[in-house]
């Protein structure tokens, strides 16, 4: 029976192209990169210009790249080593006056605040390699709080902007996210939180006068692991300071992430001697000290690779392609199945309503699937089908060669319905009823239309 695979949110296949430069990491230039001779030099040669490769693609540079085991990895060392790094950072300021060449000064009322109690800002549609994360830290004594989203899954900037305040240490908040496709306004969001911490400097005449300070808090950091394929990541533009990637979403391998660090975030505190980002893997002070481990050199070189083919000239042709498939599924499932909706963006139930636009004042949205107001990932579709349980449908499907899911990998075999449909406000029969078809690169229409007989005899 021919497989036809539209699960492509979870992971993807490694790109062949990305395979062949693997290979040769796994057996002729084996070295590990912390030895000094010539198989090592070979294996660190290989991970500085995988670094540059990624670091260029995100406008970022080269010793903001940190090579991760994953992107929960990323995700964690973002939120546990901000959280960590930077409390403790604040906590000794508190015990010690900072001093300059030319003058002397106390703490400030907002360093204290900080060394109390710090705050972590989310958002409720997160994945759960941050929620969980975040309660984790709570449970340790960071107040969190979780800002919510409206029935399109857009973050509500109002509220985000009225949980800021002094002893907010991050932000994390998902650029693209994995079961509806949503792309949050990360530009607008940073520009609020850069509003915020000029509205402090200036009320703090302390900061103020510092205007060398050695930090500036609340950081902010994205999740673009959903993100990188389609959208402008670039840092630069996007005015953030933390962001994960992984390769196994982008035709790379499996057991791979990074961790974008903006250098300010890194630069260390020459009075008190730590950084403000701090390792949450301890040991032989890989990866710039942030994460400790022999690194895993064939998965990098991997990484890279499918960086570089994912942003070569064919991506937007590429990302047509993709948008315009998505439209021709939902348009048939909305034909065979009219009772069917669709979940998040506009509830959209005319196909007609969706279409590849360029967003107005937005450029890092060009050629991305859109309705008139609001952007999404062109290769995620969520559907509600009322008459049928999401596991019935998809055990059928499975059954019949079409391997689609409920939503988030990470979360697939629990019984805990989709918090992100959930965030949005639907009901739990609702959740219960929806499926998430995800499209990639290799999909095809004689798959999609194949998709759509089978989907045809099942619903009916």
């Amino acid at each position: 029976m021919e497989h036809i695979y539209l699960d492509y949110a979870a992971t993807t296949p490694v790109h062949p192209r990305v395979l062949r430069a693997m290979e040769p990491y796994f057996s002729e230039r084996f070295g590990n990169a912390g030895s000094l001779h010539s198989f090592g030099q070979e294996a660190i040669a290989a991970i500085d210009r995988s670094r540059e490769t990624i670091a260029n693609a995100i406008g970022a540079q080269f010793r903001e790249i940190i090579f991760t085991g994953s992107a929960t990895e990323a995700n964690n060392l973002a939120l546990r080593g901000s959280i960590r790094g930077l409390t403790q950072t604040v906590r000794g300021l508190t015990q010690k006056n900072i001093k300059t060449t030319t003058q002397k000064f106390s703490v400030s009322h907002r360093e204290v605040s900080v060394s109390l109690q710090p705050r972590l800002i989310i958002s409720a549609v997160e994945h759960e390699s941050i929620l969980e994360t975040a309660r984790d830290l709570e449970n340790d004594g960071t107040e969190v709080i979780i800002i919510p989203v409206d029935r399109h899954g857009i973050v509500d900037l109002k509220k985000l902007k009225s949980a800021l305040n002094e002893r907010t240490i991050l932000v994390s908040v998902m650029y693209a996210n994995n079961e509806i496709g949503t792309i949050q306004p990360i530009a607008k969001i940073s520009e609020i939180i850069r509003n915020f911490r000029e509205e402090l400097r200036i009320k703090n005449n302390e900061l103020r006068k510092r205007k060398k300070a050695s930090f500036i808090i609340p950081l902010f950091h994205v999740d673009a692991v959903q993100a990188l394929q389609f959208l402008d990541c670039n840092t630069q533009d996007l005015g953030i300071d933390l962001m994960t990637l992984s390769a196994h979403k982008i035709y790379g391998p499996k057991g791979v992430g990074a961790l974008y660090v903006n250098q300010r975030s890194k630069i260390k505190n020459q009075n008190l001697g730590s950084d403000f980002i701090t390792p949450i893997i301890i040991g032989g002070g890989q990866e710039f000290g942030l994460r400790s481990g022999t690194e895993n050199v064939p998965a990098i070189v991997g990484f890279a690779k499918a960086t570089e083919l994912i942003f070569s000239n064919s991506r937007e042709l590429a990302n047509k392609k993709i948008a315009g498939l998505r439209d021709y599924l939902w348009r048939g499932i909305a034909k065979i199945y009219p009772q069917a909706q669709f979940n998040g963006i506009s509830d959209a139930k005319n196909a007609n309503a969706m279409r590849m636009t360029r967003i107005k004042n937005n450029p890092q949205h060009s050629n991305i699937f859109a309705d008139s107001h609001h952007a999404f990932l062109p290769n995620i579709l969520n559907i509600y089908f009322p008459d049928f349980a999401a596991d019935e449908l998809l055990t059928r499907l499975d059954l019949a060669g079409v391997a689609a899911s409920a939503g988030s990998a990470c979360a697939a075999r629990s019984v805990a319905p989709s918090h992100v449909l959930a965030a949005l406000g639907y009901t739990p029969e609702r959740i219960k009823k929806s499926v998430r078809f995800s499209l990639g690169r290799p999909t095809t229409k004689t798959e999609i239309n194949k998709t759509l007989r089978i989907l045809k005899t099942i619903l009916s």
